[in-house]
């Protein structure tokens, strides 16, 4: 089978310009194949799209994070002072300072905050960086069990171990492989369809277990999951009981409140491409709103306008 078959399609000033490839998988609430394009037993790197599931294991670890905290634990923050505070309250909570994170320095990804913070004359920090959420609730974890903190990254860490563990007893999949992730934690490789299980499986778990609470806090709170103005943010938002997170080089997934699921990968990368080809499948799989309308085409800027757009390919989940 071809990995990669046709996802979406650039237009600009009225010609077709370029394609992008990727496979997409939707999950039944069972975990069962409903429909796919493209290999989907294929491990990938989910990159951030895996972070709740390492969330899952820092509370099976002991870590005693719940609400905002948890689901900052689970995010890609944009740097606002909303999750900085957060971030520095969760660590001082534990004992630490950000002196004690391992990501690296970085500005905000919020465009406000970043400048902010130039005008402040503020050097790039790791707190800043996406993943100091979930840093810090990595350390939490650690602290909790009594686990050495300055090793934390390492991939035979306690708590690394349990995070892989984790990922395969909620996928339903061990790991293929383990690399580092770009804010250099242990990285599991698993196949879109695992991924997309895995979402529905905590959309579906039980009252009580980490699973439901790292969900449930998500979708609580999906402000700390994102930022102000990003997708995952936005949708989660307009549709509660929806679970929703990007991971980077073209990974997002997906689960609706029965944990239907839809996970996939655009081969190049491309971050443009993914709205274009989930939201109308969210849409062909009933969900509706205007902010899933205002995603749904991505747009093409000549000169700071719009000259063309990003459309999933015809076809594409039609008979979903």
């Amino acid at each position: 089978m071809n990995p990669y078959v046709d996802l979406a399609h650039v237009t600009r000033s009225g010609f077709h310009e370029c394609t992008h490839f990727g496979a997409l998988v939707v999950t039944a609430p069972d975990g069962s194949i409903r429909y796919a394009l493209g290999d989907v037993t294929v491990p990938v790197f989910p990159r951030s799209s895996n972070k709740p599931f390492q969330a899952v294991a820092m509370l099976e670890s002991g870590a005693a994070l719940e609400g905002a905290d948890l689901a900052l634990s689970s995010a890609s923050h944009s740097g606002e002072p909303m999750h900085v505070a957060r971030a520095r309250g969760i660590l001082a909570a534990a004992g630490l300072t950000e002196d004690d994170l391992g990501c690296p320095v970085d500005l905000p990804l919020d465009e406000a905050s970043r400048a902010a913070a130039i005008r402040a004359d503020e050097p790039p920090r790791r707190i800043y960086m996406n993943c100091s959420g979930k840093h810090s609730g990595m350390l939490t974890a650690c602290t909790a069990a009594g686990w050495d903190t300055a090793s934390y990254l390492d991939p035979t860490h306690p708590y690394q171990q349990a995070a892989l563990a984790a990922i395969g007893r909620i996928t339903g999949e061990r790991p293929a492989a383990v690399g580092v992730d770009g804010c250099g934690a242990p990285l599991a490789a698993i196949s879109l369809t695992a991924l997309a299980r895995g979402f529905g499986a905590l959309v579906q778990a039980a009252n009580g277990t980490a699973e439901h609470a790292v969900a449930a806090a998500m979708r609580a709170h999906p402000e700390m999951v994102a930022g102000t103005g990003r997708d995952d943010t936005v949708i989660m938002a307009a549709h509660p009981g929806v679970l929703m997170k990007g991971g980077a080089e073209g990974v997002h997934v997906a689960s609706l409140p029965d944990g239907t699921a839809v996970a996939l990968k655009i081969s190049d990368g491309a971050a443009r491409a993914r709205m274009p080809v989930l939201v109308p499948v969210l849409q062909r799989l009933g969900l509706n709103s205007p902010a899933l309308d205002e995603l749904a085409v991505g747009s093409i800027l000549g000169g700071g306008r719009p000259v063309g757009s990003v459309t999933i390919a015809p076809g594409v989940a039609d008979d979903l």
